[in-house]
């Protein structure tokens, strides 16, 4: 895309912005500023978009490299949805059903919730779940409501444990185990022991205690790379984003002019320098910590000091159904939550596609192929009875070892905001200041928030009013 030039400066005509990094938070900036009217290049090193929440071919299916959802009260994402016009390949609970089987019992339970107000709304549920005894389920209420108490801007909460904080309110480790951990690992990746107490609060808060319909559960009913790659792509076309793949930005410097230079190599050899009055960095946290310019943010060593924490995903290909609903939780057995990706993926001839999500595995991520087999395959079979004796077309494992940034207490002091020290430069992605764990909602907020702020700094409002994003 080419652009006049300003006879004084030299610097293309009208506002003019780089976002580098394709994921979730780069294509949300993008957007919101290519529809405000600037002139915009995304730069994505990878051939696509989509960061970590992407898919691949494997033969003839199509496979998405781990399983993500997102919940009701994720607002931003599902704006980001409509914007790219991608809400029809998702599904959204109409009402939150979760069956939770705990392997050593034989037992089924369900979290799932009532049309009444909020707490009562988990009420019943609570009270049926027979995961817990008595005395434990009558606990959880207390701790609930002691839960909702915190105000989430204390920054105290970011130097606590949830664990800690649990088991000081009468949560026993089985209570931990088969109820806060149950939802907090599969959003934080991270056990409470390991877990901000912060971080923690705002996924309870937020999904059970904020809205009766918060924590309905939605997923990708199409392979994740047709949302996050195949219709971000067009929405950004249309908006008339420059998006450059395969591009490697090298270095960001201020131009003697104003504004920014970024250095871009799109192959061996080969390179380009982009012009922008804005610049949006949206990409890993050490990544952004090689491109800062001198003196961009305050002690840029913190960046470094944000750990990163693994998701392992186990796909499974089964020569028959084995599991008769669309996802399942498990106690008591390795297995976290089973999901059925037959349909998405495009599984013909009968079987059936499970991928078995697993969070917080520090200790599995690197294990072998043949290693997660032996110790998965008979886990399902424990899980599943449907799947002893059924064949295995296909067994195949996918890792993510810098899946999220680590909730660990303190973590919090450590994540920046979206505006630096360097006038038009931005930092974006969901490992920054926006009050979420990492999540595709965290990472959407990020891009919104920096887009933001990058137009105020130019004088120029928000193309929309996001008032509804931000309550949330």
């Amino acid at each position: 895309m080419s652009a006049q030039r300003d006879t004084a400066t030299g610097r293309p005509e009208g506002r003019t912005a780089v976002v580098v990094g394709g994921g979730l938070a780069g294509t949300t900036a993008a957007l919101v500023l290519a529809d405000a009217g600037l002139r915009v290049t995304l730069v994505e090193a990878r051939p696509r978009l989509g960061g970590l929440a992407f898919s691949f071919r494997r033969g003839e299916l199509t496979v998405d490299n781990g399983q993500h959802v997102f919940l009701r009260c994720c607002t931003a994402y599902q704006w980001f949805l409509d914007r790219i016009a991608a809400r029809d390949l998702v599904t959204l609970q109409s009402r939150l059903d979760v069956p939770v089987l705990d392997v050593a019992t034989g037992r089924l339970g369900r979290l799932s919730r009532a049309g009444l107000p909020v707490p009562l709304h988990l009420a019943s549920s609570l009270a049926r779940y027979p995961h817990l005894g008595l005395r434990e389920r009558a606990s959880v209420g207390r701790a609930a409501l002691a839960l909702r108490g915190l105000d989430l801007d204390d920054p105290a909460l970011d130097t606590t444990d949830f664990a800690s904080w649990l088991a000081a309110r009468g949560q026993s480790p089985r209570t931990i185990e088969a109820l806060w951990d149950l939802v907090g690992v599969a959003t934080l990746n991270a056990t409470a022991a390991d877990a901000s107490l912060g971080l923690a609060a705002k996924v309870f808060k937020t999904g059970l205690l904020s809205d009766p319909g918060a924590a309905d559960i939605g997923w990708a009913a199409a392979p994740l790379g047709d949302l996050h790659d195949g219709r971000a792509r067009t929405a950004l076309d249309t908006a008339g984003v420059r998006t450059l793949l395969r591009a490697r930005t090298t270095g960001i410097k201020a131009a003697a002019d104003g504004g920014w230079q970024v250095d871009v190599e799109t192959g061996p050899g080969r390179g380009q320098q982009l012009d922008a009055d804005t610049v949006v960095l949206a990409v890993p946290q050490r990544e952004t910590h090689g491109l800062l310019p001198e003196g961009a943010v305050h002690d840029p060593e913190k960046l470094l000091r944000i750990g990163t924490a693994p998701i392992l995903n186990v796909h499974v290909i089964y020569d028959r159904q084995v599991l008769g609903q669309p996802f399942l939780a498990a106690l008591g057995t390795p297995v976290q939550w089973v999901f059925d990706r037959t349909v998405s993926s495009g599984l013909t001839g009968g079987g059936q596609y499970l991928a078995v999500s697993q969070s917080a595995v520090q200790d599995e991520i690197d294990l072998p192929v043949a290693e997660l087999r032996a110790r998965y395959l008979p886990e399902l079979e424990r899980l599943l009875p449907a799947a002893r004796g059924a064949g295995i077309r296909d067994f195949f494992v996918t890792r993510e070892r810098t899946a999220t940034f680590a909730p660990t207490p303190g973590v919090g002091a450590l994540r920046p905001g979206p505006v630096t020290r360097a006038p038009g430069l931005f930092l974006a992605g969901g490992w920054t200041a926006t009050g979420w764990p990492a999540t595709m909602e965290s990472a959407v907020r990020s891009g919104l928030h920096a887009s933001r702020e990058a137009l105020s700094a130019l004088g120029i409002g928000m193309p929309f009013d996001n008032g509804a994003l931000e309550a949330a």
